[in-house]
């Protein structure tokens, strides 16, 4: 908050923030009284008329003077430098502390029915009214005093001597006189230390108040906390189920269907042993090779689904391996210690896949994979000098890229100019886990 920034520098005694913290005060306590007349004038006049129905409109209208009281309120606050924003993850270093935006929902259907039903029905519009009745009952008289003992008391003390000059005495805070010139210097002297300590406790008290405010105005978000923590835990169970999914697909793959290919072949091979030369021999021999390709293909379809290295080495070995397959030299600098099952396999398959768009797209002769593990973060670069200018919507799978990244809250930053090179870089907060996890 701006105020409690300001408090803290050495110029603050010589900026405006004493002054406003004195109009925010002293608007509170104006603004306070004003509306507790309204609210002890509508509660009074709409319970004595209530018995011949016309006192219910105005209890009515009572009952929903929050919303304006909440509206100058939150404008009271932007001005002392606490603001309304739409939601930002991460604030400028320096920017204002903000409130989160405040929307009342909409009305399902139009007509001044269904709105006022619609805000009866609001948890948020009897919170503000909760507020309009402490600050008309509590807050305001608060707020006077402190306007009072912090300015109103040490400004009267320096007004002494002028006092003292005009009617030839000066009644200090109503409790002594004081007739002579010198007695009167004394007490403005004491009234201007005076002023600079009440200027540092109405600035406390503004702060304060601004703290209060924003935190009784600030609608509660209890459930839209636990709808996001479970959307969050909802994630994470897919991505652990996706990633059990695959791994028992690779392994039936491995131990059924490879399997059986390796069986088959090695019935071909023997089979084309024992044949006479002839057709037959000819297409025992053409099986047979079908069969290797298709066993070489099915061996290549596992690595894709899992890939055995990764699950017993890691992600550095993993990416290695990728490196050596790769039609592109790939140079790899990678030191990493072993990171959990969803963030090795994601920074695998972006790897693989980024080295894939570099041999089909990027016409680069030479790629780099490095990176690291620093700072509760995992680090992936991609470089290529190939001829740039991938973007993510061109169809270049990109998209694809962040999209499995952001599943588990990282970020995927691409910069490819035209002419090269291209740069990815993958980031994912992880933690390293113990070789029994």
């Amino acid at each position: 908050m701006e105020i409690w920034r300001a408090l803290g520098g050495r110029g603050y005694l010589r900026s405006a923030w004493p002054w406003r913290a004195v109009a925010y005060l002293g608007g509170g306590a104006v603004f306070g009284a004003a509306v507790l007349v309204v609210i002890v004038c509508g509660a009074v006049a709409g319970g004595a008329l209530a018995v011949v129905l016309v006192g219910l409109p105005l209890l009515l209208l009572t009952a929903l003077v929050g919303l304006p009281v909440a509206a100058v309120e939150r404008w009271r606050l932007r001005w002392v430098g606490v603001g309304l924003v739409s939601g930002a993850a991460h604030p400028a270093p320096g920017a204002a502390r903000r409130l989160p935006e405040v929307a009342h929902r909409v009305p399902d259907a139009p007509g001044l029915r269904a709105w006022l039903m619609t805000r009866l029905r609001e948890a948020v519009t009897w919170r503000e009214l909760a507020y309009a009745v402490l600050l008309g009952v509590v807050l305001w008289p608060l707020d006077a005093l402190a306007v009072v003992l912090g300015a109103g008391v040490p400004l009267s003390m320096v007004a002494a001597p002028v006092l003292v000059g005009v009617q030839g005495e000066a009644k200090v805070v109503k409790l002594w006189s004081v007739d002579s010139l010198g007695g009167a210097c004394a007490v403005a002297a004491l009234g201007l230390v005076l002023l600079g300590a009440g200027a540092y406790a109405l600035g406390a008290a503004a702060g304060a108040r601004c703290k209060l405010a924003r935190a009784l105005l600030t609608p509660a978000r209890t459930t839209d906390n636990a709808r996001l923590t479970e959307l969050v835990r909802s994630r994470a169970r897919l991505v652990d189920a996706f990633e059990a999914e695959r791994r028992r697909i690779e392994r039936d793959l491995h131990d059924g269907a490879q399997q059986r290919l390796v069986a088959l072949t090695m019935t071909l091979g023997l089979a084309r042993l024992d044949a006479p030369p002839g057709p037959l021999a000819d297409q025992i021999t053409k099986a047979h090779g079908e069969a290797g390709e298709a066993l070489a293909e099915i061996r290549e379809l596992i690595q894709g689904i899992h890939p055995k290295v990764l699950a017993d080495y890691g992600l550095e070995a993993a990416v290695a391996d990728a490196a050596d397959r790769s039609p592109v030299p790939v140079d790899v600098d990678l030191e990493l210690p072993r990171l959990a099952q969803p963030v090795e396999s994601a920074a695998y398959f972006v790897v693989r896949e980024a080295l894939a768009n570099v041999a089909k797209h990027s016409w680069a002769s030479r790629a780099e994979v490095s990176g690291g593990y620093a700072d509760g973060r995992l680090v992936l670069r991609i470089r290529d000098d190939g001829c740039g200018g991938a973007e993510p919507g061109a169809g270049s799978g990109l998209t694809g890229l962040a999209d499995r990244v952001s599943v588990l809250d990282g970020r995927l930053a691409v910069s490819s100019p035209p002419g090269g090179p291209t740069l990815l870089r993958v980031e994912i907060p992880c933690r390293p886990i113990a070789p029994c996890e």
